[in-house]
């Protein structure tokens, strides 16, 4: 019976979207012995800028002073959160730096409630961070500069949100394409500057190009396709697992080597992450799961 029939294109549009990002972004990390953390984050930003504004000619709609400057506060948090990330993977492995950046809508989402419940996720997140420091003797050590950039990208990605709450009432594809023209606007010069005459040869352009498309076209259309078929709390429970697949892809792609330690810390955060949305009201899930930027 069709009733009857799970929905199941939605759910694997989400999933597919969580893989293709961890694994764009280990191959963004790939990159970086040829143009750098700055480089490979202009060739990202810059190559998803150009594709949304390709797709959505915002160009041809009017948009007001006020809603434009909201848009370019987005965009710069986009941008910048996006160089924080892959500053942050030069030196962390790949899924403890999504773990620590996921702490920051981690923490808005707690704080938009007053729940007791919620104390435990923030012990449990807080449980994840303490694992992630080099406590015990012999514990491999995390670089603190990386863990610091994480920390910055994880406070940006609350930014982006609560800057995207303020442009909810503008059309999403038009909005995003202006907020990442913006983004590449910042983050391209710095690009420039530290890759220099390399992020022009061809064939590094055709690499940036794919991590563009792994890590920022298929992932949010993806996310776009699933919003459509996954109620707001399912879709945040499912986006939880993204520190848990990135750390998979580090493995397999990257060769990064997690303690148990480590991996633990992952599991709280997920833990965390997934308790805070079950435990969240539905209005305010609806805020916050927002596709990955």
């Amino acid at each position: 019976m069709p009733a009857s029939r799970p929905r199941l294109p939605p759910y694997a549009a989400l999933f597919g979207a969580i893989v293709t990002l961890c694994v764009g972004a280990s191959f963004a990390k790939s990159l970086f012995p040829l143009v750098g953390a700055q480089g490979v984050t202009a060739y990202r930003v810059f190559f998803a800028a150009l594709i949304l504004l390709m797709v959505w000619r915002p160009w041809r709609h009017p948009i007001s002073k006020a809603d434009l400057g909201k848009v370019a506060l987005y965009g710069a948090a986009v941008g910048l959160m996006n160089l924080m990330f892959y500053m942050a993977l030069r030196t962390i492995p790949l899924g403890l730096a999504i773990a620590i950046e996921f702490c920051g809508p981690l923490a808005l989402a707690v704080a938009s409630s007053r729940k007791l419940i919620h104390f435990v996720w923030i012990g449990l997140a807080v449980l994840g961070l303490v694992l992630l420091l080099p406590i015990e003797p012999g514990a491999k050590h995390l670089d603190p500069v990386g863990v610091g950039f994480a920390c910055a990208a994880a406070v940006l990605w609350a930014l982006y949100i609560i800057l995207g709450k303020r442009i909810g009432h503008l059309h999403a594809g038009r909005s995003v394409a202006l907020g990442m023209t913006t983004a590449a606007l910042i983050v391209t010069p710095v690009g420039l500057v530290t890759a220099g005459a390399a992020l022009f040869q061809p064939h590094l352009i055709a690499l940036g190009l794919v991590v563009a498309v792994l890590s920022s076209a298929i992932p949010y259309s993806l996310e776009m396709i699933a919003l459509r078929g996954i109620p707001k709390r399912s879709f945040g429970v499912m986006l939880s697992a993204e520190p848990a697949v990135g750390a998979l892809a580090g493995l397999v792609i990257l060769h990064e080597h997690l303690s148990a330690a480590q991996w633990l810390a992952i599991a709280a955060i997920v833990a965390a992450s997934v308790g805070t949305i079950l435990t969240t009201p539905p209005e305010a899930i609806a805020d916050e799961a927002s596709p990955s930027p």
